[in-house]
């Protein structure tokens, strides 16, 4: 799994109007190439009248799955732009959609290119970029005189916290970055004097700064 990769929040959608045609940038995260067929066909569907509706999307840690479509459009104007956007600004794990209404103004090859590039562009803003950290779950089991201490500690150093359970004992939920777990749980048992019980638990990713 990648410690941290950029992807967008959630679906969005942005009009942009070049030269009388309507350029509407949909995008969406996908986790599989299924998941971008399924939203490339629903946006079909929404705007079937629309004059094209090019798409691309890039799947995968490494970028395994990348695929383009310029939907009758010359080739390399449409597709190809969309999908040099994506991989320009680092995303992974997007699909997006631009459809054109034609506005009775002929572009050419160039323009056409531009106006894919501000379409892609556009639905990547109403997308919101994020980054995605990993982080790793980690139980901190301890004695009720430690929670105090320990409850400092993890402030100071900012440490992500999860559910606090209260029972015969405390179980604190840590969320270290999955780089540092380990001395993470070292640092843990020198803080509690060996007096806590740790296990782990899975990796998740978590939005950067939230």
């Amino acid at each position: 799994m990648l410690e941290r990769y950029k992807t967008v929040r959630a679906a969005g959608v942005k009009e942009i109007v070049i030269r009388k045609s309507r350029f509407i940038g949909h995008i969406m995260p996908v986790e599989t190439e299924e998941d971008a067929v399924a939203f490339i066909e629903d946006i079909k569907k929404k705007h079937w009248n629309a004059t094209h509706n090019c798409s691309a999307f890039m799947i995968g840690e490494r970028d395994e799955i990348q695929k383009q479509s310029d939907d009758g459009e010359p080739s390399g104007t449409a597709g190809k732009p969309i999908l040099e956007v994506i991989r320009n600004q680092e995303l992974k794990n997007v699909a997006i959609v631009v459809t054109r209404y034609f506005g009775g103004i002929m572009l050419g090859a160039g323009g056409l290119i531009r106006a894919y590039t501000d379409g892609a562009v556009a639905a990547i803003e109403a997308g919101e970029p994020i980054t995605r950290v990993l982080h790793r779950e980690i139980f901190v089991e301890l004695d009720y005189t430690w929670l105090g201490k320990v409850e400092n500690a993890l402030r100071g150093r900012g440490i992500r916290m999860g559910e606090t359970v209260f029972a015969d004992k405390v179980t604190l939920t840590c969320l270290p970055l999955d780089g540092e777990a380990e001395n993470f749980k070292a640092w843990m048992v020198d803080l509690t004097q060996g007096q806590s019980s740790i296990t782990e638990g899975e990796r998740l990713y978590f939005i950067e700064g939230e």
